[in-house]
């Protein structure tokens, strides 16, 4: 695959050998330059799927820098262009998108829908209660599975019950599992938070470290919740150490390593290795 540097791909993204385009899209993957950012909103619209899905990620895991541009433009987006951009909306995990979801629930694309309840869980907008119920009355089959998963990420009892009442007037068995399925993961969110446990989502390590290769800006994403729930295992923290050095990012190192100072402060081996690191950056 060829390696483009920034203006090669920015240009390369309107090329019309969709082969160019494919590998246009991977040469900006972790980039944050703003300059990118409407480039990479056109191609959400581009005729190839990997394209729009890739440029989405990418725009996702931009950061704050891209929120703004992306409310813009999904304001006024339409049909299947605007599937993408709720997308890359959702991945922010910035909650200044929730308002732009809650009207998103009435679109006229199913697609956006469908992205749009899902963002209102994985959001915690517990606020937004009644508009993810009424997603599950919705014509489509994958808005109204959407719309129990929404519920079972705020795991509220008024939340529950609502996946109860929808599994009992549900005939169709995949849709009585998904509804026993959203209610065992409320439960098990509700007893963490009882116990005061940080409720966070983490995938495995062994995917993350895969993700490094592909997209850095999604494995820091990714690290930073073991980091963020204060999980007891050191490899996130030095993974995500490595990778903010990479970056030269000094700050966000540091912070990892002080988290993890905190964190294994009763592991003598483990608060050892941090310590020495840290006194190397100071």
């Amino acid at each position: 695959m060829t390696d483009f540097n920034f203006e090669e791909a920015i240009n390369n993204l309107s090329n019309d050998d969709v082969k160019v385009r494919k590998e246009a899209i991977e040469s900006l993957v972790g980039i944050t330059d703003e300059e990118a950012i409407e480039p990479l909103i056109k191609a959400t619209t581009d005729d190839n799927a990997q394209v729009r899905f890739k440029a989405a990620e990418i725009l996702g895991n931009m950061g704050d820098v891209a929120v703004d541009k992306l409310i813009e433009e999904f304001k006024k987006a339409d049909g299947k262009d605007k599937r993408f951009l709720a997308f890359a909306l959702k991945e922010t995990e910035d909650k200044r998108v929730i308002p732009y979801f809650v009207e998103a629930v009435d679109d006229e694309d199913f697609g956006v829908r469908k992205v749009a309840v899902r963002a209102l869980g994985e959001l915690q907008a517990d606020d937004e209660l009644e508009t993810i119920a009424k997603c599950l009355e919705d014509e489509d089959w994958g808005v109204k599975l959407a719309a129990i998963q929404a519920l079972g990420d705020l795991a509220s009892d008024e939340a529950i019950k609502l996946i109860k009442d929808a599994r009992k007037t549900e005939d169709d068995k995949d849709f009585k599992k998904s509804c026993n399925k959203a209610i065992k993961k409320a439960e098990k969110r509700q007893k963490a938070k009882a116990s005061g446990e940080s409720i966070v989502k983490v995938i495995p390590m062994s995917t993350i470290k895969e993700m490094e290769k592909t997209n850095p800006q999604k494995a820091i994403k990714e690290y930073e919740r073991y980091v963020e729930a204060k999980q007891p295992k050191d490899a996130p923290y030095k993974r995500l150490c490595v990778l903010y050095r990479k970056a030269d990012d000094y700050d966000n190192e540091i912070r990892v390593i002080e988290t993890a100072c905190e964190v294994f402060k009763d592991d003598d081996k483990k608060l050892s290795y941090f310590e020495k690191r840290l006194a190397k950056l100071k």
